[in-house]
């Protein structure tokens, strides 16, 4: 069996959209001190995903030893190498917005799979998007529409959502911009016969 450690929305739809069978679960990791100490320590974005999801994989895989455990992160950068955060509040929706309206900025999405507590499989995928200039009205109407919804989302936006108007251009795969490199992983789950070839 596939267990998704994650209780992602829009990751369980990928997965339920794609016929892949699963459960999910939560992994019960402090994500965010981990991700406090891994900044500490000058982990970049693409490496701190990456980390993250086999946190979450690992700790869950360690209380299922024989399924498979599929642990996922995403994180945003600029391309001054300004890593962001979720918003937790409006506020800081707004000035996020603010700050990457007219730039670019990099979404990196991890995949790591455990089985008996160890990583068998990863993979990390990058998209990149172009924001376009956003007025201060077209920010609140967005916020009006969209908030609370986007606070759990890095980015804080949903691309599959009203959150297209945000972008003047994005390069890479909407799969991982929703979270999850779904072609990769669906390659590795039909070499494990979790689905047919």
């Amino acid at each position: 069996m596939l267990i998704l450690a994650s209780q992602s929305a829009s990751r369980r739809a990928m997965l339920d959209a794609a016929g892949v069978p699963h459960q999910a679960m939560t992994a019960g990791v402090d994500e965010e001190s981990m991700k406090a100490a891994l900044r500490a320590e000058g982990t970049g974005a693409r490496n701190l995903a990456d980390a993250l999801a086999e946190l979450k994989a690992t700790k869950l895989s360690r209380r299922h030893p024989t399924d498979l455990v599929l642990g996922c992160d995403s994180t945003v950068v600029l391309d001054d190498g300004t890593m962001l955060d979720k918003a937790e509040s409006r506020e800081e929706q707004r000035d996020l917005l603010r700050l990457i309206a007219g730039k670019r900025h990099s979404l990196y999405s991890a995949a790591v799979i455990c089985e008996g507590g160890a990583a068998v499989w990863r993979h990390v995928d990058v998209a990149r998007l172009h924001v376009r200039p956003l007025s201060d009205a077209f920010i609140d109407a967005y916020l009006d529409q969209e908030w609370p919804a986007v606070g759990g989302c890095v980015g804080g936006y949903r691309i599959e959502g009203p959150g297209a108007q945000l972008f003047a251009k994005v390069e890479g795969s909407q799969f991982t911009i929703l979270g999850l490199p779904l072609l990769p992983l669906l390659d590795y789950l039909r070499i494990r016969g979790v689905l047919p070839t």
